[in-house]
């Protein structure tokens, strides 16, 4: 046997050893996850992620291939998000609200949590359609918009375990509901109108109040949709006056107990 056949039978090695401690840590990812669950435990744990990562710099520093290893356990924490995700939902979390309830921050807070995709509804269509949603209501007219919120609903059948973050507007047809509950649980985010218009007075990208940024046009439109949004909604979270680990903590139980029903 040559060098380069000893050093290669030595690669294998290591790999055999990687693959070994890999499967032994997602099976102990599973098993923190029930202990978790069964014995109402908080899910989400940010400080554990931070100590991994200032554990991890400080057994790195000043050696070789300090990006490279730090690269391989960015893998290994998105994949261990994964697996904790898949064992919470088996469905799609779909959030209803009004404009500037929360919805696109907790969509982020949720991704980054448990490394789910992300879909934001308007996000997507605009992107598609090569306009803004402003545009899109200009041009083709508020009618248009909303069958291709439908559209987009009934495509995301084929997924699971994904956050989708609604339009506004989006739970105000009833055949968007019943896309929506076909494998997902609707959690709407409410909030004050006051909260409502700090959030989104300084955007310009919501053609249904640009010319009525004020807090009773808010309120009354708000006052519009509430029947609808409360009928749509599987769970309602008052996101006031708390952070987003709050909010979805709250969230992840209340999800969880709806399940063990």
């Amino acid at each position: 046997m040559n060098q380069l056949e000893i050093l290669r039978e030595s690669l294998g090695q290591c790999d055999e050893i990687i693959l070994d401690a890999l499967l032994m840590r997602n099976r102990i990812v599973e098993d923190i996850m029930a202990y978790k669950k069964s014995n109402d435990l908080p899910i989400l744990q940010p400080e554990q992620e931070a100590k991994q990562k200032e554990w991890l710099e400080k057994r790195m520093e000043k050696k070789r291939h300090k990006a490279e290893v730090e690269d391989v356990f960015r893998s290994i924490t998105m994949n261990s998000k994964r697996i904790q995700s898949r064992k919470l939902f088996n469905y799609n979390i779909v959030l209803i609200g009004f404009m500037g309830a929360g919805k696109s921050t907790i969509s982020e807070f949720l991704k980054n949590s448990f490394a789910m995709e992300v879909i934001e509804m308007d996000q997507i269509i605009g992107e598609r359609e090569g306009m803004t949603i402003s545009d899109i209501f200009e041009v083709y007219g508020e009618q248009y918009f909303r069958n291709l919120e439908t559209n987009l609903l009934i495509e995301m059948q084929s997924k699971t375990n994904v956050v989708i973050s609604c339009g506004g507007g989006t739970p105000m047809r009833e055949c968007n509901v019943v896309e929506m509950k076909k494998n997902g649980r609707v959690v709407l985010l409410t909030a004050k109108p006051e909260t409502i218009l700090d959030r989104v007075k300084d955007s310009h990208d919501r053609p249904l109040i640009e010319n009525n940024k004020t807090v009773p046009f808010i309120a009354d439109l708000m006052e519009k949709r509430r029947e609808k949004y409360e009928a749509a909604a599987d769970i309602i979270i008052e996101t006031d006056g708390k952070d987003e680990l709050q909010i979805c903590e709250e969230l992840i139980l209340r999800l969880r107990q709806m399940d063990n029903k």
